[in-house]
């Protein structure tokens, strides 16, 4: 709990013994928990319940959660909670997808319980303190981020963007000229707690400069990234 509320994880995983286990590990620390079997009742349950976290299987019939993911992340009528997904597959395509569309984090299975609750912890302990850090609305020349909604507002054209990308773009927007590393990029935006590869800030680099042009953010080569005032 943080500040006294007792928050709530959204669970979706095809395998009735994995939602069994991780539901009794996690309610064990005082967190609400729900359950779904499949993505369509994840989808369904993450407008419901307005869930803090979702844990959310890779590998599922019918919907898998990749696809489970982006649909949450584009879905202006769900409130957006942190997501993470749990997985076996360790391919650095599962997780490039993963972040693609939205995933905060990467938890693999076997899942050891102590271990689980202390990323889910260090997730939602680091969204805590972003929300209290960032004000709603930022705006620097005609470039405007609204933080409640994930949204960027260019030229007065509305886009939205998935978790990940929004808190990158805003890291290199709060002070631009400055080159950010890719160490300092992957430890503000990413945190110590997760490992993530060098790779995946060029995707996300990549996926913003499809979104908002190519002028707006410079790369240093061998150094990382610096945001353009245009």
């Amino acid at each position: 709990m943080l500040n006294g509320k007792k928050q709530t994880i959204l669970l979706v995983d095809d395998d009735p013994d994995i939602l069994q286990m991780i539901s009794y590990n996690v309610e064990k620390e005082g967190y609400t928990v729900y359950s779904a079997a499949d993505g369509e009742e994840g989808i369904a349950l993450a407008k419901k319940v307005k869930p803090d976290l979702v844990l959310l299987d890779v590998m599922m019939p019918k919907m898998d959660g990749i696809e489970v993911c982006q649909i949450i992340r584009e879905n202006k009528d769900i409130e957006q909670p942190v997501i993470a997904f749990l997985t076996s597959r360790s391919e650095d395509y599962s997780q490039i997808a993963g972040f693609k569309a939205g995933g905060d984090d990467y938890i693999t299975k076997p899942i050891r319980p102590r271990v689980l609750i202390s990323r889910i912890e260090a997730l939602l302990r680091r969204n805590h303190k972003e929300d209290q850090e960032n004000t709603s609305v930022k705006q620097k020349g005609h470039v405007v981020l609204d933080r409640e909604r994930f949204l960027l507002l260019l030229e007065n054209k509305e886009i939205q963007l998935p978790k990940k990308e929004f808190e990158l773009l805003e890291l290199l927007l709060s002070r631009p000229g400055k080159v950010f590393t890719r160490d300092q990029i992957l430890s503000s935006v990413w945190g110590d707690e997760t490992i993530v590869g060098e790779r995946t800030i060029d995707v996300h680099i990549r996926k913003l400069r499809e979104k908002i042009g190519d002028a707006y953010i410079r790369t240093i080569k061998g150094v990382g990234y610096t945001y353009n005032e245009v």
